[in-house]
């Protein structure tokens, strides 16, 4: 069973069995799909405190996209288990950038320098974190939706909102990525 971890899935295989997810929704009643719209559920089902945002019925979609979050929680409980360590290959030249800024402990999915527990009482990792948590969070909520809801199933139900939020969204990473990073972590 762990071989099966050992490799991703060719693109060949992994593109068709996404592109599979949104006909597949469509069958099942024009269902939606999407990480953000999980966490709306579950904070209306699980804290309803009053917030216009959280009070809907919940209930009408019929559970099954809390079972969806439940199974991205189980598969990386079972994949952490399972799988072995990851391996990140990164090019010299993004290691040297990462350098740059002051990042050298790049022996996780993530640089420990900003993403650890210790990390979240330096400034850069606050911001990194918590800021960066907040707004991602904001904006998820302000699009109507996360990357994966807009790019899967909003762009391939040719929705102009959609194609608009991930022109948003791949804005915002550019941004993030060449104006805002290199402040914060120096």
């Amino acid at each position: 069973m762990s071989h099966l971890f050992t490799h991703p899935l060719p693109w060949y295989i992994a593109g068709p069995l996404i592109g599979l997810v949104v006909p597949a929704l469509l069958l099942l009643g024009n269902k939606p799909f999407g990480v953000a719209s999980n966490f709306r559920h579950l904070c209306a089902a699980l804290a309803p405190c009053g917030i216009e945002f959280f009070s809907h019925d919940w209930k009408r979609l019929g559970g099954w996209n809390l079972a969806f979050l439940l199974g991205i929680f189980a598969g990386a409980v079972v994949a952490s288990e399972v799988a072995p360590p990851l391996a990140l290959t990164l090019s010299p030249h993004t290691t040297a950038a990462l350098h740059q800024l002051g990042l050298h402990d790049l022996t996780g999915l993530t640089p420990h320098e900003v993403f650890a527990w210790a990390s979240l009482f330096t400034l850069k990792g606050f911001v990194s974190i918590v800021i960066g948590g907040f707004l991602v969070g904001f904006g998820t909520a302000y699009a109507g939706g996360c990357t994966s809801g807009h790019a899967i199933s909003g762009l391939a139900d040719l929705q102009p909102a959609s194609l608009l939020a991930v022109c948003g969204f791949f804005a915002g990473g550019l941004a993030g990525t060449y104006l805002i990073l290199p402040i914060v972590l120096r």
